[in-house]
């Protein structure tokens, strides 16, 4: 939106150029009379601190350098540098971003000031590693919401905004190639990208028009290797904590990755600007995962040996995701007023086309001498027979196909009025939002099973027969010799009505927002002062199983909230300001939570709660902020959440309606949280210091917080409540960058580190927390370095996990696993042809 960072003041704006000739003057006079040219790292430290420093907002930046890229293969991993952001990553790849220990749900993202949908069926969040970094112009990370911006999140909104052709003064362009490779895998994965903007003169104008484009493609292909228990862990025999089974995969996978942008600015005069933001993005995740799973006849610890039940598995799918943004807006300018409109349409989008999610080869008997050494990493010890594929019959073959969509319209317009209280500079504004959300979903399954009574043998069923290799669990399955083997039965023999009923629904949410805010300045003091409106009106659609029947489901919720603001910007001096603000923030349940479906078999229950109430938070925010010349800055901020309704998984067996059942699994809201920390971050580069030190940069933050939350649930035992305390899932109490740089006008060096603490992953039983699912702490270092051969062309080079960092979630305590996934380390060598 075109307004969102209003316009400064006269006493205020001086005051603001008074800090940046000073900042200037004091890094001139260090380093007089060099003239220095500044690229690469320093260019994009100085710009997005020069972004943060005069925003209105508690905001972190990242922007693109003065090639018109950003050195992360993607947007999650580019913002995992900026304070208070962590990373969730998937196959070692940084996927959803949480700010402030937050879980991605709790946020929201905005490509070019319109709400970005989520593919997936049941989240809210935004996988970030669907854009491409090349499509990005820079990447803001708002922490304190003004009214005129959504309240729909909590930790911070994520602001994507892509290349303008007035980003640069006339022709740019740059093309890159890249090769990376796994060492997971030996696959060598390519990869291309360009961008190009230009600057044309229309009618009467100078260069009042600009154009810009970006295209971005790589096909990655890498692996996995996974030991996992799922937390099937038996804690109460007093010898120690004993296993019921495990399961060892193999990830073999392939990501597609395709992008292009297409931006027009036009300025026809002085006082008007009109644009058109456009964004497409497309994911193609192709998986082949085999599986061995061991079911131990009885529980054993580590170094037992025993008989246990083996299954083969093979999962193979294709995936593609699709993201697409439309903005179209203007702003005119009329004396003392500014009028601004935007329509925004995006569309993001899961399709997988049939496909086979499992396939299960059920050992013949069972097979002797099997256990575990290592309860962390569990290895598996069996019997010879066990590697033997003519041991293993085929159970069962599931197919399935799903469509996934949402969609995001709005409209917004915003007024603003320059005008004089008490001859103290201000700013009104004022404006109103409208949109309509829809999350379809769409599944079908199929289940293959008992196929002996299809007239196949007892031969043709043995897994012997769809072997198509090794790996290192043994015989890898052949999906194809599947599909062959099923292509002359009747589907609709074996089509599962419960599961493609059940999961198929509908969610509407329409949004009806209105603000009222001004903004005064009192000499060095800037007050932002309002109060937003949003009334939501939620429709469900789906399908309940209720003891063997199908019923249709239709519910309704709606809700309004108020919420006030407010902001305070003080300048200490010339190169010190602090910052304060009091703002509130409404979060919906996910898609996943508000599930209109359900089934009720017997006396156990599953369904969803579209009656969930929104998650609703006051949030204070106290920080100081010191400018330090070119490209310096420190930092601290203090942040406190007070969270109402927050929603999580419960058994509602033994209460209410489900007084009888002995299973009732939904979402419920708790009643209260809080969440509170400390965020500190330091950027520098010492250009004052003598050659070859004037090139070292330094960017350091961390951001140290905590949280508590109670559940509760109703405990057979006692036949009485119970209740305890937990962290919110996702939070860390302790996430770091630290980045050491050194450059010149040809060579860029970095290395990079991203840690976060374990933080809560998922609360397996409300009433014990031996069940309860932790990440375990993160650790990872990259390098990076770049050298340009002519003035336009440069060669680059990384490696990415260089300490092969795996990916380990525990249950209850760290020795006991729930999974643990290595990937290795990535190298990549590129090559990038600019002018500018």
């Amino acid at each position: 939106m075109s307004v969102r960072h209003p316009r400064r003041h006269t006493r205020f704006a001086i005051s603001a150029l008074t800090l940046a000739i000073a900042g200037a003057g004091q890094a001139n006079a260090e380093t007089a009379p060099e003239v220095i040219t500044i690229i690469g790292q320093a260019a994009q430290m100085e710009q997005a601190l020069e972004q943060q420093r005069f925003s209105n907002n508690t905001e972190s930046v990242v922007h693109a350098d003065a090639i018109g890229q950003l050195p992360d293969e993607n947007a999650a991993e580019a913002l995992q540098r900026v304070p208070g952001i962590s990373v969730e990553r998937d196959q070692g790849e940084g996927r959803f971003v949480r700010v402030r220990g937050l879980g991605a749900d709790l946020n929201s993202v905005t490509i070019n000031g319109t709400l970005v949908p989520a593919p997936e069926s049941d989240r809210r969040a935004v996988a970030m590693d669907v854009l491409p970094s090349e499509l990005i112009q820079s990447l803001a990370v708002v922490k304190t919401l003004t009214p005129d911006m959504d309240a729909n999140s909590l930790g911070g909104t994520i602001e994507v905004e892509s290349l303008s052709g007035f980003d640069h003064e006339g022709l740019f362009y740059s093309l890159s190639t890249e090769a990376s490779y796994d060492e997971n895998t030996g696959d060598t994965s390519p990869k291309v990208s360009g961008a190009a903007s230009n600057r044309f003169s229309v009618g009467d104008g100078v260069d009042n028009l600009a154009v810009a484009a970006a295209l971005s493609w790589e096909d990655r292909s890498f692996g996995s290797d996974n030991v996992e228990t799922g937390g099937a862990w038996d804690f109460d025999d007093p010898a120690g904590a004993r296993l019921e089974e495990l399961e060892e995969r193999r990830y073999d996978i392939s990501r597609e990755r395709a992008g292009a942008g297409f931006n027009l600015d036009y300025r026809p005069d002085e006082d008007t600007e009109l644009y058109l933001r456009t964004l497409y993005s497309r994911f193609k995740d192709s998986e082949t995962r085999q599986a061995n799973v061991v079911e131990f006849a009885d529980p054993q610890l580590p170094g037992e040996r025993g008989d246990a039940e083996a299954v083969r598995e093979l999962k193979d799918r294709e995936e593609t995701q699709e993201i697409k943004s439309l903005v179209l807006g203007g702003e005119r300018r009329l004396g003392d007023w500014t009028v601004a409109a935007q329509y925004g349409y995006s569309e993001a989008e899961e399709d997988s086309p049939l496909h086979t999610p499992g396939a299960a080869f059920e050992g013949n008997d069972d097979f002797i001498n099997a256990g575990f050494d290592d309860s962390k990493q569990p290895d598996l010890r069996i019997d010879d027979a066990f590697y033997d594929p003519a041991n293993f019959s085929l159970k069962e073959i599931e197919r399935e196909q799903g469509l996934t969509t949402d969609t995001e319209q709005n409209i917004r317009v915003d007024l603003t009025r320059d005008w004089f209280m008490a001859d103290l500079p201000s700013q009104l504004q004022f404006g109103a939002k409208f949109s309509t959300r829809t999350k379809d979903n769409d599944l079908e399954v199929w289940v293959y099973e008992d196929l002996d009574t299809y007239g196949f043998s007892d031969a043709e069923l043995s897994l012997d027969q769809f072997v198509d290799g090794h790996t290192n669990l043994g015989p890898a399955i052949s999906a194809s010799a599947l599909e062959r083997l099923i292509a002359g039965l009747n589907p609709a023999d074996f089509y599962d009505e419960e599961q493609s009923r059940i999961n198929d629904f509908e969610i509407q949410e329409n949004i009806n927002a209105a603000y009222l805010m001004n903004t005064v300045d009192i000499d060095d003091l800037r007050l932002i002062a309002g109060l937003r409106y949003e009334g939501t009106k939620l429709k469900a659609k789906g399908t309940g199983l209720n003891q063997g029947v199908f019923e249709d489901v239709n519910t309704r919720n709606d809700y309004h909230h108020w919420l006030p603001g407010l902001h305070a910007i003080y300048q200490l001096g010339a190169n010190s300001q602090l910052r304060a603000s009091w703002t509130n923030s409404v979060v919906r349940p996910t898609f996943g939570q508000l599930f209109p479906g359900f089934v009720l078999d017997g006396d156990e229950a599953e369904f969803g709660n579209p009656n969930l109430k929104p998650l609703e938070s006051s949030n204070l925010d106290l920080g100081i902020e010191h400018y330090m010349g070119r490209a310096g800055a420190v930092s601290a901020f203090v942040f406190y959440k007070d969270i109402e309704n927050f929603a999580y998984a419960a058994d509602l067996a033994g209460t209410g309606e489900y007084a009888a059942f002995d299973e009732a699994m939904s979402y419920v809201n708790g009643d209260s949280a809080t969440v509170y920390g400390l965020e500190l971050a330091y950027a520098q580069k010492f250009s004052w210091l003598p050659a070859p030190w004037n090139g070292l940069l330094v960017n350091a933050n961390t951001t140290i917080s905590r949280s508590d939350a109670d559940i509760e649930q109703y405990n057979a035992d006692t036949g009485a409540m119970q209740s305890r305390s937990i962290d919110l899932p996702g939070q860390s109490d302790l996430t770091g960058n630290l980045t050491l740089g050194w450059e010149n006008d040809r060579l860029s060096l970095r290395v990079s580190a991203n840690y976060k603490s374990d933080y809560l992953d998922e609360v397996g039983d409300v009433l014990d927390k031996r069940y309860d699912y932790r990440v375990d702490d993160q650790l990872f270092i990259d390098l990076s370095a770049s050298y340009f051969l002519t003035d336009n062309l440069q060669v680059f080079m990384a490696a990415q996990n260089i300490t092969d960092e795996g990916y380990y979630v525990y249950t209850g305590e760290r020795d006991y696993n729930a999974q643990y996934e290595e990937y290795g380390p990535t190298y990549k060598v590129g090559l990038t042809l600019t002018h500018f």
